[in-house]
């Protein structure tokens, strides 16, 4: 990310509120007149000023000393007072006041996907706690490298460096070997790939990248601050979305190995990855979060190119659980990346956070959009007009999404711009820069249903769905001189159905493995706060928002470390089983959890595997889907490969003319039948992990379509049957080819329910 970011410091303040003993007197509260930038430097003069605006509208300095709690004359230009609503109001509409807020009580949380998904660090239940917050585990980063600064990477709480570590803190610009510590125990990078493909040497006077592994870009370290940043207190994105910062497992420590560049085109070279899954295995880690991933077409398991896939097959053999994002291409179908089936591969969700802002009309009609840009506008109301009509060229419609060079300059200077996103390749950010280059001060974006907001950083912009975009439309269409207001941004928790899979996140079935379900697991990944580079003279707070898998991966990657640090012998496929066969299908409301895809539909296995984590209930599975290495041999074997591909790929000697698996029998925690013709039955088996002595009951929901029969359907186990086969046979009823349609097969004991995803589709030959 190449653009500049500011960072506010904003102040909570706790309410108070004083009531009046005659009972038809008003009611006071404190409220905070919010003026943004300061007009003056010095504090003084604005205290002043602040005061004498009070004392206009309360009528004396008495009151007006009486009233005020706080003068803001630092950060920004403000004050906190006493007022009521009709008080509140009036000084509203006072110039240079750019809003007047309600003072809320607030409390300190985490940055709040953790709290949402039930790892509350106050309680004394859950798995963060039960795990000792991931105390000794290691999880390793493989991404653009570290901000070692960022206060996310402080050792303050952790325990010694566990003595399974055997990494390193390699030096290189601007890093050496002190800026590693007990969090941050380890760091490397990797460049000859990038070097060797771009054909140029990295430019480093002008700061295109750093010959380290310290980060250029911020995707790594707000990566591995989102798996495992230490606890930061008051952590907030210009003002938004404040609180407690941590990291999944806050007490795990860290490892980066930095592989992807921000020089030439950039990007993370196949010899670079493969050189850090080899150090990463040398080194010791328990866990590896790689938000990376290759774009449609995928190569296959066995190609060299399949970095990822490839050693990540190696970590798996290790003992190492891989994480990966699972790609930004949705809602697509057949866009799922990192689809070997030895990966957690994580889709993205929404948590039950918003930022609302208020787009208040001259007809006193307000709208709402969302925003994350709290810098000034403290032009009160201004002109307002439609892109359209400020054509540069009204031979084209290249005005109507404000592309760049496509806006009258002379018409649009000092107006607020509503502009009208027409594809999935516009985004509000390049908006914002044709507007502000033309004279803008504000911007209106109007676009289809998306997740994910981004600061325009030039001017306050606000994306709006096309239907609050059509009413503001309509509103400048039969005005003669319409105006508009914007207001700042809120942090609102709670108020919102969630979570919802992210439109962008990647979709099954899988384009090269349509037996293996993927993604296999949802976690947060929409607008997510977590540590960041600093950007600009006045070094930022060193926090952002970012959305997209790349920040559900390293959830599931910290949600590992918990479960890792409990159940210390558990294989990385015993891990992914927990994880998906306890996720959640429901929301916060109950019912069934939507995709914010074209269609706003359900969400069904392709779009989010099992369902979104539910950590604490991962803990206590009961039942696990096991696999050893050599399943995943078999399983290649059974897909076509030769023994050739296979040896080359695992670095054993594989035999594919005699150890062959069906691949619609590797034991995932799910089942995926990509053509049923007729009939066909998939073996399974489950190891207990819970109570020795257990029963557990089969409940079928069987496809449309489909009927299912589950041979047996009561499982029992005692001290010497702790592994127990069963199978499942499909029939189809239907007599036309069908789409894929989506069922549920449930162990339930009193204690466990232990669910597996179905996915298939009938064909008749």
């Amino acid at each position: 990310m190449d653009t500049k970011l500011n960072f506010f410091v904003v102040l909570t303040l706790v309410s108070i509120q004083f009531l009046s003993t005659f009972p038809k007197a008003a009611v006071s509260n404190v409220h905070i007149v919010y003026m943004g930038e300061k007009e003056n430097e010095d504090p003084t003069v604005t205290k002043m000023f602040h005061y004498k605006m009070l004392s206009d509208l309360l009528g004396s300095k008495e009151a007006a000393k009486s009233s005020m709690l706080y003068s803001y004359k630092h950060g920004f230009s403000g004050f906190a007072a006493r007022l009521t609503d009709s008080q509140a109001k009036e000084i509203e509409a006072f110039p240079g006041v750019v809003q007047v807020i309600p003072n809320q009580v607030h409390k300190f949380h985490t940055t709040r996907s953790w709290d949402f998904m039930g790892l509350n660090d106050h309680s004394t239940t859950n798995l963060l706690t039960k795990s000792n917050m991931g105390e000794g585990i290691i999880i390793g980063v493989i991404d653009s490298g570290v901000w070692p600064e960022s206060e996310s990477f402080n050792d303050r709480g952790m325990n010694p460096i566990p003595p399974h570590w055997k990494g390193i803190c390699q030096e290189g610009q601007l890093f050496n070997s002190s800026n590693c510590n007990k969090k941050l125990i380890g760091a490397r990078w990797f460049v000859k790939g990038i070097l060797d493909q771009s054909q140029t040497p990295i430019n480093i006077s002008n700061g295109e990248d750093i010959l380290s592994a310290r980060d250029s870009s911020g995707h790594g370290t707000h990566t591995a601050s989102i798996a495992a940043g230490n606890f930061v207190v008051n952590a907030n994105y210009e003002g938004l979305a404040a609180g407690l910062a941590r990291g999944g497992a806050p007490r795990a420590h860290l490892a980066v190995y930095k592989v992807c560049w921000s020089f030439g085109h950039g990007g993370c070279t196949d010899v670079d990855l493969l050189k850090a899954f080899d150090k990463a295995i040398q080194d010791g880690v328990d866990i590896l979060s790689v938000s990376i991933g290759i774009s449609i077409p995928l190569f296959s398991y066995a190609d060299q190119r399949n970095s990822i896939a490839i050693g990540s097959f190696h970590a798996t053999a290790k003992g190492i659980t891989v994480a990966c994002s699972a790609g930004n291409d949705g809602p697509t179908a057949m866009t799922v990346e990192n689809t070997a089936p030895w990966i957690i591969t994580v889709a993205a969700t929404t948590i039950d956070r918003a930022f609302p802002t208020a787009i208040t009309l001259g007809n006193n009609l307000t709208l709402w959009g969302q925003s994350v840009d709290t810098r000034m506008h403290n032009h009160g109301f201004t002109g307002i007009t439609f892109s359209d009509r400020i054509a540069l060229n009204n031979s084209d419609d290249s005005a109507l999404g404000c592309k760049r060079g496509s806006l009258n300059a002379t018409l649009a200077a000092g107006q607020i711009i509503l502009c009208f996103s027409q594809s999935s390749t516009q985004n509000i950010f390049s908006a914002a820069i044709s507007v502000a280059e033309a004279g803008g001060v504000g911007l209106i974006f109007a676009q289809y249903r998306s997740d994910g907001l981004e600061s325009c950083h030039y001017i306050p912009c606000i994306k709006v769905d096309y239907e609050v975009g059509t009413q503001i439309l309509s509103y400048i269409r039969k005005t003669r001189s319409p105006i508009a207001k914007l207001g700042i941004p809120k942090t609102i928790i709670g108020k919102w159905v969630s979570p919802k899979v992210a439109d962008f996140s990647g979709r099954g079935p899988s384009s090269i493995s349509p037996t293996v379900l993927k993604p296999d697991i949802a976690a947060p990944g929409v607008d997510i706060i977590a540590a960041y580079i600093p950007f600009g003279a006045e070094k930022s707070s060193g926090f952002a928002l970012l959305s997209g898998t790349s920040m559900s991966c390293p959830h599931i990657a910290g949600i590992t470390a918990l479960i890792k640090s409990v159940h210390k012998n558990w294989s990385p496929a015993a891990i992914r089983s927990a994880l998906v066969t306890t996720a959640s299908q429901k929301g916060t409301d109950g019912s069934n959890i939507a995709e914010e895809g074209s269609t706003r539909k359900v969400a069904d296995p392709f779009d989010m595997g099992g369902g979104v984590v539910n950590p604490n209930r991962a803990i206590d599975p009961g039942l696990i889907y096991d696999i050893e290495t050599n399943d995943y041999v078999k399983f290649l074997c059974g897909t076509g490969f030769s023994s050739k591909s296979v040896s080359g790929l695992t670095q054993t000697k594989a035999n594919c003319t005699k150890n062959r698996l069906n691949e619609l029998n590797l034991n995932l925690p799910s089942i995926t039948i990509p053509y049923l013709k007729r009939k066909v039955t998939v073996s399974r088996k489950v190891t207990n992990v819970g109570p020795v002595e257990s029963m557990y009951k089969a409940v079928v929901e069987a496809p449309q379509g489909v009927n299912m029969k589950v041979e047996p359907q009561i499982l029992r186990f005692n001290k010497t049957t702790q592994i127990v086969p069963f199978k499942v046979t499909f029939f189809t009823t239907g007599k036309v080819y069908g789409d894929y349609r989506f069922g549920r097969l449930i162990w339930r004991d009193p204690k466990h329910t232990v669910t597996i995803p179905i996915s298939m589709r009938a064909i008749f030959v």
